[in-house]
């Protein structure tokens, strides 16, 4: 058996990077907020700017003003979105992507971005 060209990464340097593939890591719990429909569509439509959450639930057609809240409590909580709320009647709320938010949203735009370019191939029957 031939040793790998480099070291093996300390364990210190795993635990702060995550290993995905390991039933507990931490990272497991924002890739899943990150790529749920709702979590893909909420990041994405949030790239332009802030948006109050009446414009976001119109912008994501077809989310559950539940669903929708309870999706950017969690992205809100992974630190992506920053929710901002103003003492008038009636209550108004905005919601901004951060610095890691915008990065997130560009990355599962360009995936949705090639889903969207590969459907016809991706649908095709492949039965023939």
């Amino acid at each position: 058996m031939t040793m790998p060209d480099r070291p093996p990464a300390r364990i210190v340097d795993r635990l702060r990077r995550g290993d995905v593939f390991t039933p507990r890591c931490p990272s497991r719990e924002i890739l899943k907020h990150v790529t749920s429909t709702w979590g893909t569509l909420a990041l994405i439509a949030l790239m332009p700017g802030t948006l109050r959450f009446s414009d976001l639930r119109r912008k994501v057609a077809g989310v559950s003003e539940r669903m929708l809240s309870q999706t950017l409590k969690q992205l809100e909580g992974d630190g992506l979105v920053r929710r901002q709320s103003f003492a008038t009647v009636p209550p108004k709320v905005e919601y901004t992507l951060t610095d890691q938010g915008q990065e997130a949203a560009a990355l599962v735009e360009a995936l949705t971005d090639w889903i969207e370019d590969s459907l016809p191939l991706l649908t095709k029957d492949t039965a023939d």
